[in-house]
């Protein structure tokens, strides 16, 4: 097969599917991606940047900027496309991930060619995160309109895609049909040998942190510490915990900026707002068993996990943050906010322990539960990566499925799934 990845920070999502559909020598793999000077070939992908030659105007409607910035990305990415069609490329499939808007375009090079778009999340002007938080509500009738005009890019993917694939069944059902119908649910998959449990973890990030795997070790995780993720809750929640557990070490991976949500009003990091807010009730001694590490390597990532006594996660009705399969592989003890998107992999007592988003109280209180009682911990912490190990495993699960998928679109004969992934 011929084959095109569409991703502006390539591979993505895509990094276990594109690298093991290269690994067969028959394929040629072609990725467009919007990061600069990226290396000509990554495991055994060649790779093409392209960039927008504008921004947008200054003087667009701004409930347009958002369709007009992915418009200027489609174009963008057309052009590359065009380049690339010249050379005699002609993909029987292209993967994409639409959220920018890059593939907006693609099918006026390839019309032919059977277009696979990663289905990331609906929009809804109610429900689901919009209007989740009363402490943020909607400030004026515009913000409703601006989140219907989001959804602007996938409508018009939806009408030239011939397939999407979803992580999450709450992601795939946010999806109005028939365009639901076409899409499967295969999570991003977890290498569950990799990031397994160890207990003989010893971890010394930089010298700010050094810890063993017997000390308490409260862990919780944002791409972006900010509201959309939980982080004011669990920031509220750190008096109580610091005071009730003396010898606890907290860990905080994330960077200050803002992934999802809205930034504040002032301008002023989310980090350091709720920092500042619960900072004067947290003595000064207690404040050193709070560790900021920002943004992490994996290695060090799944050691911290690996260290984790009990691992925090809270997020509005959106996106299922892949860090928290990671984390359930790793064998961490899960406390997480009872909110849709975690339903499918967080069983009550069973897989983790459920919390209201909104109960600081009841936060603190089932984690100082659980660092009293080992033996819950170790019966959640067992099923939690048994539940992963059978249902998200990469090698046995996931990659096999999402071959079949692509195999499913092209319509093109090709060697099976097994075979595939025995020759990467």
């Amino acid at each position: 097969m011929q084959i095109l990845f569409i991703h502006q920070n390539f591979p993505g999502q895509f990094s276990h599917l594109a690298a093991a559909l290269a690994a067969d020598p028959l394929n040629v793999v072609i990725a467009f991606t919007m990061q600069k000077d990226p290396p000509a070939e990554w495991k055994g992908v060649r790779q093409i940047a392209y960039f927008p030659k504008r921004g947008p105007s200054p003087s667009v409607h701004p409930w347009a900027r958002d369709a007009e910035t992915k418009i200027i990305c489609g174009e963008a990415c057309l052009r590359a496309a065009m380049e690339l069609k010249e050379t005699g490329f002609r993909p029987d499939v292209i993967i994409a991930h639409p959220g920018m808007g890059e593939s907006l375009f693609i099918k006026e090079v390839w019309p032919e060619a059977k277009l696979g778009v990663y289905c990331d999340f609906f929009h809804h002007a109610e429900g689901d995160e919009h209007g989740f938080d009363p402490e943020f509500p909607r400030t004026s009738i515009d913000d409703g309109c601006r989140q219907s005009l989001k959804n602007l890019n996938n409508l018009l993917h939806m009408e030239i895609a011939d397939a999407g694939i979803s992580p999450t069944h709450y992601q795939a059902n946010t999806y109005p049909e028939p365009f639901r119908s076409k899409i499967l649910v295969s999570n991003l998959g977890i290498d569950t040998e990799l990031v397994a449990p160890n207990p003989n973890i010893r971890l010394n990030y930089k010298g700010k942190v050094e810890l063993h795997r017997g000390d308490e070790v409260i862990t919780f995780v944002n791409r972006n510490l900010e509201p959309f993720r939980g982080y004011h809750i669990f920031m509220r929640a750190l008096p109580q915990l610091l005071k009730r557990r003396p010898h606890a070490h907290i860990l905080l991976v994330g960077a200050d900026d803002v992934s999802y949500g809205a930034r504040s009003v002032d301008g002023k990091k989310w980090k350091d707002i709720f920092a500042d807010e619960v900072r004067p009730q947290i003595e000064d001694a207690d404040w050193e068993r709070v560790h900021f590490l920002g943004n992490i390597p994996s290695r060090e990532f799944i050691q911290m996990l690996q260290m984790s006594t009990v691992h925090v996660y809270l997020t509005y009705p959106y996106v299922l943050s892949w860090s928290l399969i990671e984390a359930m592989s790793a064998g961490c003890t899960i406390v997480a906010s009872n909110t849709a998107p975690l339903l499918e992999v967080i069983k009550h007592d069973e897989t983790g322990r459920l919390v209201d988003f909104f109960d600081v109280d009841g936060l603190a209180q089932e984690v100082c539960a659980l660092l009293d009682d080992p033996e819950a911990r170790a019966r959640l912490s067992a099923n939690a990566r048994a539940f992963v190990q059978e249902n998200f495993d990469l090698k046995t699960i996931c990659l096999p499925q999402q071959l079949a998928w692509v195999q499913a679109l092209s319509g093109i004969e090709m060697i099976s799934p097994e075979e595939m992934l025995l020759s990467i």
